[in-house]
């Protein structure tokens, strides 16, 4: 995917697909911890200002699959398979 033109992820659907799968772990996680929880606390957690948001959710995934978040394997398989059918995985 960090191969891709960003705006080619983008009209595809598949970055924002994504986003809200590694939101949803962060947010997961952050209630599971007791912790408060918003879109900013992630995006700040993210750094996702940064101007390479796919290096950002990778590195977010791996922080989060450390600390013990859970994803929903059935968003996962639905992105991967729109990923595929739009040429994103080879």
């Amino acid at each position: 995917m960090a191969g891709q033109e960003f705006a080619d992820l983008v009209r595809s659907g598949l970055l924002p697909q994504v986003e809200r799968i590694v939101l949803e772990a962060h947010r997961g996680l952050y209630q599971a911890e007791g912790l408060e929880w918003s879109r900013p606390i992630a995006y700040r957690w993210l750094r996702y200002e940064d101007p390479m948001p796919v290096d950002r959710l990778r590195e977010g995934v791996k922080r989060l699959r450390r600390r013990g978040a859970s994803f929903s394997f059935d968003a996962v398989d639905k992105a991967c398979t729109e990923a595929l059918k739009s040429g994103f995985l080879s």
